[in-house]
């Protein structure tokens, strides 16, 4: 994950922006698996934790741990009531720090565009979980407008400025997202699209949200002078959906994919 680790330092800031996507997202997606309850669960490339508060809530699990290569994501994952019950760690999600077959289920939510190579991620998550297991994962579908910050970037292009695709950004295609699962190995791979929908009190709420992380799209509107950015603003405030109230509806889509591990 390492053209794009510099955006995960600000565990707060990833917080506002990806976190209520995470958990919306997140519960589809775990009712998509439908595991049984009291299983041991591997969660990679956790981040701040939210999808795996998220796993703590709804699947009741034996134990959970859960690994991300920022250790100022684990860090502030480690000050959540959830590190009570969960083992973050620092770790590579292509070179796992547990045994053969150590978990029932193993998961990656938000992580496999910033992998450098899916495959050996995919492969280290089918060997650490145990055979007959599942292992699944999910991530914005890029190319059909589906990250929560899509808005953003379209009404950043549309002031002139250009703003650069993520290498990464091809593996969230679903046909390539079946091919890691297939590639290695993986028995019965299924596949659906998650699509969710957030509300926000006004425009204000909104953009404090999607501006807080300094990612590659933030990153150029920093750049930007104030009448710029306010203009930015304006084209924004304009386009975005709202409610009969006029709150802010912000959509967004992923991509899933799961399999089981051959007995």
């Amino acid at each position: 994950m390492a053209e794009t680790k510099g955006f995960f330092t600000d565990g707060e800031a990833y917080e506002r922006l990806m976190g209520n996507f995470t958990r919306s997202a997140g519960e589809v997606f775990l009712d998509w698996l439908s595991l049984s309850k009291a299983l041991s669960w591997v969660d990679v490339g956790c981040g701040t934790g939210a999808f795996t508060r998220l796993l703590l809530d709804r699947c009741a699990p034996r134990h959970v741990d859960a690994i991300d290569p920022s250790e100022e994501q684990i860090a502030y994952a480690r000050g959540t009531p959830a590190a009570k019950r969960v083992s973050f760690r620092v770790g590579d999600a292509q070179s796992l720090p547990f045994r053969n077959g150590e978990f029932d289920a193993g998961v990656m939510a938000l992580v496999i565009t910033f992998v450098p190579d899916p495959n050996k991620a995919v492969a280290e998550l089918k060997r650490v979980t145990k055979p007959g297991g599942t292992i699944a994962t999910y991530m914005w579908d890029f190319f059909n407008k589906g990250f929560p910050q899509h808005p953003l970037r379209e009404a950043l292009e549309k002031t002139g400025v250009e703003v650069p695709a993520q290498p990464g950004h091809v593996n969230s295609r679903m046909e390539n997202m079946e091919g890691f699962f297939r590639n290695a190995g993986l028995a019965d791979v299924a596949a659906r699209v998650i699509e969710v929908e957030l509300t926000y009190a006004d425009f204000d709420e909104y953009w404090f949200a999607q501006t807080a992380l300094a990612n590659y799209i933030v990153q150029q509107i920093r750049k930007m002078p104030a009448p710029d950015v306010e203009r930015l603003k304006d084209g924004l405030r304009k386009s975005l959906p709202k409610d009969a109230i006029g709150r802010i509806i912000a959509k967004a889509r992923a991509n899933a994919v799961k399999g089981r591990v051959p007995a």
